[in-house]
């Protein structure tokens, strides 16, 4: 009982926030701050959390969103919140151009070979002996290597015609398979859709849509989409291999583990979570910088910050 009398006060403490965030349009937690949270595990975010914040109903009051009712949906309130934490989008990486193909089709060994010889055997059949005791030999002999000096170039010729043909037909093919693939997977994102909680009513929102400060709900088979942090749980385990490995499931509590990170599955339970991190900014969204991922949108931040330091100079 005593809980839910906390629990009662603490929302009665986020909605007073909720009606000043209409007036003010910063926010009690950084960016920063929340990368790194969300960077900490079990026991270490939770001391982090309880340090810093008293406990996950105050970044619920920091990131001015309501445990039971999320937020309010308002347009100006969700493009403040994506221009500040970020959209819920990783780039993709940048595709090959279809000579970068071309020179990668032409990096195999078989390929190297035939080239090598063509190149060879052309060089060959240009190449004309200087004249000397050979002068003196009969007029059939003479007229012989003269035919098959005007014919040995077509060898030669052939192979180099293979070898392009190969070349460009492998890198057509693995240039319209990428094409599909990237055309495949921005349908299934565009598709894709998760439930929270806006305005207090529970809704279906496109996965680019999620914005930090929304409460999701979380239950078996879900993949999740961003990061967030526990609010309320029931008997939650997620399977977290695709980003530490561990083939085992990981229990989820508020007084544990209340951490949940974006690629992971809900493997048993339910429960719903405040999102504190979206898009690059993500666990997920971190790794794939790292393997190349969202670079355009990596340079064209660095960018600003240059042009900002200039002006500032």
């Amino acid at each position: 009982m005593g809980d839910m009398a906390n629990n009662s006060v603490a929302y009665s403490g986020v909605k007073n926030s909720l009606k000043e965030a209409n007036h003010d349009g910063d926010f009690g937690i950084t960016l920063a701050e929340l990368r790194a949270l969300m960077e900490l595990r079990s026991t270490d975010a939770l001391r982090k959390i309880q340090e810093s914040y008293g406990d996950v109903y105050g970044i619920c009051t920091k990131l001015k969103t309501s445990p039971n009712e999320g937020l309010s949906g308002n347009p100006a309130d969700l493009e403040r919140r994506e221009a500040v934490f970020g959209k819920n989008f990783i780039p993709p990486k940048k595709p090959k151009t279809f000579l970068q193909l071309v020179w990668e089709a032409l990096q195999d060994v078989t390929l190297i070979i035939l080239e090598i010889a063509a190149i060879v055997s052309l060089g060959l059949s240009f190449y004309q002996p200087p004249e000397g005791d050979n002068a003196l030999c009969g007029e059939v002999s003479v007229g012989e290597e003269e035919g098959e000096g005007e014919t040995g170039w077509i060898e030669g010729a052939a192979i180099l015609l293979s070898v392009v043909c190969v070349v460009l037909v492998t890198a057509f093919n693995d240039w319209s398979k990428e094409k599909q693939f990237r055309g495949l997977q921005s349908r299934i994102e565009q598709e894709q859709k998760f439930t929270v909680i806006r305005g207090g009513q529970v809704i279906q929102i496109p996965v680019a849509d999620i914005t930090v400060g929304d409460i999701a709900q979380v239950k078996y088979g879900d993949l999740l989409p961003a990061d967030g942090i526990l609010i309320q749980g029931n008997d939650l385990k997620i399977d977290e291999s695709s980003l530490t490995g561990e083939s085992d499931h990981v229990k989820k509590s508020l007084d544990k583990d209340p951490l949940l990170l974006s690629g992971t599955h809900v493997m048993e339970g339910s429960g719903r979570m405040v999102v504190t991190a979206v898009g690059v900014n993500s666990q997920t969204g971190i790794i794939f910088t790292l393997l190349g991922a969202g670079g355009e949108e990596e340079e064209k931040k660095d960018e600003k910050k240059k042009e900002k330091k200039k002006k500032k100079k």
